[in-house]
């Protein structure tokens, strides 16, 4: 009696490629193997036919103005298929080469691992790594009074961070609460004539709260601004000091992060601020992608025995001229140094300043002139960076190949490769990992965590230390986050790392990872076409990627896996032998059943080899190997 179309997907009459008519019936709920020689129709069937006729029904069910964005998919040459269900594929190719995507996004762990950090971490300051603390009104209220007389300042409260909208709503909002202005992307509007914001754009918005004189008696108008300012932000605000010439500088004040020793106040950690793909946390200096074409300190001094003035600087090309040189003197005070002594011979942190700044460090620099001593005062950012200035600014091709020259790609200075901007990095979790036998407590940063084996992340988030709240809070990503990790060490990735970026990955690994992640899915009721998950996979590691497989088809899924290995047919449930030859002399069902089946099947190839009646034998003598032949092998191979 023919199988229920409900329990059964029944093929009649495949034409795909070199398929003969093919009919079969496929039970549902089972994990299904085709099988046999290259070239015989297997996947023709099980991606061409099968997976192809998933997605066009997938696609036909959509309304008609959703599928006129996503176009329309050929009919498989086949006269019926019924009880097929909605079909996933997962292939034998690369994750593509965006540098962007790493293991930790495809797999999404790193959405989790955001919020986590952003709700149950525990926040320090990027300068001195003390805990950040509450700051309070009057700690505030003290920073802005400690400003010079007559300074000029403006008290905003943030609204919106790097949003996208038009915000229309917000702004009628303000006017009706009574404000009148507000800074938006960087300049005052006036809420009566708010501009059109583009929709698609990010945007910021901050509400104008009070502008102000410090003069004396400022106190009272002074904190009743900062306790409006901080209630209309959500517990932040900004005062915005203005200086000569247009200048301005920004201080953040917050209620909740603030770090009283340096006087730095930080915005409340958001799930956005671990994102090195969003503005809100990408280091500023790569953009996120933790490498830049930079200048690189070795080819920039060839030649270590000459001094700086030399200049042993090659892209500086000159000695330098009056100007310059009584800036680097001012410098060589401030290091302690001599500027004539041999570059190999100055102090590493003496040569670090000399190329990448001294940071925000204030210099005092002497010029000699007709008219006497002139004293200025100023920073000083580096030779690296005037030599990106003068890079930026040139237009001339043979100029920019001549930069070219002292430049190669390098882990950004800024971040270390991190990705992450330094207050995201500041952020950590604390644990007890397992090092040499013994537990020993540790607290590590986002970043940290990504660039551990998948194997030690598991065994990180497994012992993480919370408190009660932060147990409360983070038991939803916690339970993701172990649950996904172990799918990966199931199917023999746990060497990996969560930052291991996607263009690196082969074939067998961006497959796995795939599947992994159909698993933390927990769909149930779907067709999976897998295309020979086994190929790159250690022997020993083949028994967990078959219990994944089981696990998924005994989630309600049905498995269909194109496979040539034997540990695969043996775990199969039903296998489907397509031969007897490849190309024309293919494209028929030589045998269908268990695995037992199959191999006392007369007709089958695969079943002759399964059942030992035919073998490859191995040479009885084996050609010799030549000494010049021989390569070194590498210390991993």
């Amino acid at each position: 009696m023919a199988a229920s179309v409900r329990d059964s997907i029944v093929v009649s009459g495949a034409r795909v490629h070199n398929l003969r008519d093919v009919s079969l019936t496929l039970p549902k709920g089972k994990l299904i193997c085709f099988t046999g020689v290259s070239g015989s129709g297997k996947s023709s069937l099980a991606f061409d036919t099968l997976y192809a006729e998933g997605q066009r029904r997938y696609i036909e069910s959509l309304s008609s103005y959703a599928r006129q964005f996503m176009g329309e998919l050929p009919k498989p040459d086949v006269d019926q298929i019924s009880g097929l269900a909605p079909s996933i594929s997962i292939q034998q190719k690369t994750s593509g080469w965006n540098p962007r995507s790493t293991v930790g996004t495809i797999t999404q762990i790193h959405d989790y691992l955001r919020v986590l950090y952003a709700r149950a971490g525990t926040a320090h300051c990027p300068r001195c790594g003390r805990p950040i603390s509450a700051q309070s009104r009057e700690h505030m209220l003290g920073q802005l009074l400690a400003l010079p007389e007559g300074t000029r300042f403006i008290l905003l409260a943030p609204r919106v961070r790097q949003q996208k909208g038009q915000h229309k709503d917000l702004f009628e909002d303000l006017l009706r609460r009574g404000f009148a202005r507000a800074r938006v992307d960087g300049e005052i509007v006036d809420l009566s004539q708010a501009p059109e914001l583009d929709r698609y754009r990010r945007h910021d918005i901050e509400v104008v709260i009070d502008r102000l004189v410090m003069r004396e008696g400022i106190r009272p108008r002074l904190a009743e601004a900062i306790e409006l300012a901080l209630e209309v932000g959500g517990g932040s605000a900004i005062a915005v000091i203005q200086g000569g010439k247009g200048r301005s500088r920004d201080i953040l004040l917050s209620a909740g992060y603030a770090c009283t020793r340096c006087d730095l106040s930080f915005e409340p950690p958001q799930p956005q601020m671990f994102s090195f793909n969003s503005p809100q946390g990408m280091c500023p200096d790569c953009d996120g992608l933790g490498r830049r074409f930079d200048f690189d300190p070795e080819l920039l001094v060839p030649d270590d025995s000459k001094s700086f003035l030399s200049p042993c600087v090659a892209a500086l090309r000159t000695r330098p001229g009056r100007w310059r040189r009584h800036v680097y003197e001012g410098v060589a005070r401030y290091l302690g140094i001599d500027l004539n002594t041999p570059w190999r011979d100055l102090p590493a942190e003496a040569r670090r300043a000399l190329l990448y700044g001294t940071g925000d460090a204030h210099l005092t620099f002497e010029w000699r002139g007709r008219h006497g001593l002139w004293k200025h005062g100023g920073r000083f950012d580096g030779v690296i960076a005037e030599l990106h200035a003068a890079y930026r600014k040139t237009t001339s091709t043979m100029v920019r190949r001549f930069y070219e020259r002292f430049m190669r790609e390098t882990v950004c200075p800024a971040c270390g490769g991190a990705r992450l901007r330094a207050q995201a990095l500041a952020v950590r979790l604390r644990s007890r990992v397992r090092e040499g036998g013994r537990r020993r407590r540790v607290a590590l940063n986002i970043a940290d965590v990504c660039g551990l084996p998948i194997a030690r992340a598991l065994d990180f988030f497994e012992h993480v230390e919370l408190d009660a709240t932060g147990r409360l809070i983070a038991e939803e990503p916690l339970k993701e986050i172990r649950a996904r990790l172990r799918f990966l060490t199931d199917v023999g990735l746990d060497y990996l790392t969560l930052d291991r970026a996607a263009p690196t990955l082969s074939g067998g690994e961006s497959q796995r990872i795939r599947l992994a992640s159909q698993i933390g899915c927990g769909l149930v009721g779907v067709l999976y076409v897998l295309d020979e998950p086994s190929i790159g996979l250690h022997p020993r590691d083949n028994r967990r990627l078959l219990a994944s497989l089981e696990r998924l088809r005994d989630m309600g899924n049905t498995v269909v896996v194109v496979e040539h290995d034997r540990d695969t047919m043996a775990s199969a449930d039903e296998i489907v032998d397509f031969g007897p030859g490849p190309g024309v002399r293919g494209g028929e069902i030589v045998a269908q059943g268990s695995f037992a089946d199959i191999a006392r099947s007369p007709e089958s190839r695969t079943g002759a080899y399964l059942a030992g009646r035919e073998s490859i034998e191995v040479p009885a003598t084996r050609r010799p190997v030549k000494r010049s032949r021989r390569r070194p092998r590498s210390a991993g191979g």
